[in-house]
């Protein structure tokens, strides 16, 4: 989330400097060209300090390297108890099967109901729409008469409202638990979503075919885009993580946080792709967005389990009770 922040307020920084994006900075170089480049230096720096990252000393020791497995285990714990540490990882190893894509399937065929569950925790954290708030925000609000540079601050201050939403989750998530807050967010979501959707809808359309929207329209819509932020924020953008790593039994974690996340990046490129469709049917998108916000919150309160103090021994028994129900 603060990275989100921090890319918002250089570009805005660099769009201040040159006076527009499309405006030329240094070396005769438009704006919106040297965000691109100044994005690019916290990559190739993530990239050279991955290979001070140590290996993990349970693939080592997998790996029958246990001289460099006690190096990376000093260096990270120290010297007290490391034989007993390295003897725990390879009992572990040994009692464990190698993942696998058929560990998601049941003994009597189909697919564990909780894989499901995490799937459906993935794909509905996209397709309530957050990443077009996001990806589109300049071109969202300068599409209803913010000028360029208004639009770029709004774009900031929803980033900083993210930042801060997802501090009152972490406060809050081991108080209330994982699924009343997903249940606020849903409601939230939907309420916020609905509103810009009649909104849009009642929009004025200029002759090129972006919307207006006049008077106190226009203030209510950017209100409402910030509260969704802040629902989601507090919510679905940081629980369905914590969700998903507690969820599964260890025997298939692997497996289905795999699938999981191969589910999500699939709805946020699905979501992403179709918005610029629909710039001129914006009620229309936002009445979408909505209606899975309110689908997210029956899905919750039917579906899903909650984690909070439940060990990840435990989440088996449940998750097994669960399909025994569901097939009844």
């Amino acid at each position: 989330m603060s990275g989100i922040f921090l890319s918002f307020a250089v570009n805005y920084l660099l769009q201040w400097l040159a006076g527009g994006p499309n405006e030329p900075l240094w070396l005769n170089q438009d704006a919106w060209r040297w965000m691109f480049i100044a994005m690019a230096v916290p990559a190739v720096l993530y990239g050279a300090l991955t290979f001070t990252i140590p290996e993990s000393p349970r693939y080592l020791v997998a790996t029958h390297k246990i001289p460099e497995a006690r190096k990376v285990l000093t260096r990270l714990l120290g010297q007290k108890n490391l034989e007993i540490t390295i003897s725990r990882i390879r009992q572990t190893l040994e009692r464990e099967d190698r993942p696998s894509w058929r560990d998601l399937r049941k003994p009597t065929g189909g697919i564990y109901g909780i894989v499901w569950v995490g799937l459906g925790l993935s794909i509905f954290q996209q397709f309530v729409g957050i990443n077009v708030i996001f990806y589109y925000s300049n071109v969202l609000w300068q599409a209803v008469g913010f000028s360029a540079d208004e639009s770029a601050i709004y774009t900031v201050i929803t980033s900083v409202i993210n930042v801060l939403t997802t501090l009152i989750a972490i406060a809050l998530i081991d108080k209330i638990g994982r699924k009343p807050l997903l249940l606020i967010g849903s409601s939230g979501m939907a309420v916020t979503l609905i509103t810009m959707a009649v909104i849009f809808g009642n929009a004025t359309v200029n002759a090129d075919g972006t919307p207006s929207l006049p008077g106190a329209s226009g203030v209510i819509a950017l209100i409402a885009a910030n509260l969704f932020v802040v629902a989601f924020g507090m919510s679905w953008g940081p629980v369905v993580w914590v969700l998903l790593g507690e969820m599964f039994p260890n025997r298939i974690r692997a497996a289905a946080l795999g699938l999981a996340a191969a589910g999500q990046w699939a709805a946020n490129w699905l979501i992403t792709v179709t918005f610029p469709g629909l710039r001129e049917h914006l009620g229309l998108a936002y009445g979408f967005y909505g209606l899975c916000a309110v689908l997210s919150g029956l899905f919750v309160w039917r579906w899903v389990l909650e984690t909070k103090g439940v060990s990840l021994e435990d989440m088996h028994g449940e998750i097994l009770q669960q399909d025994k129900t569901a097939a009844g």
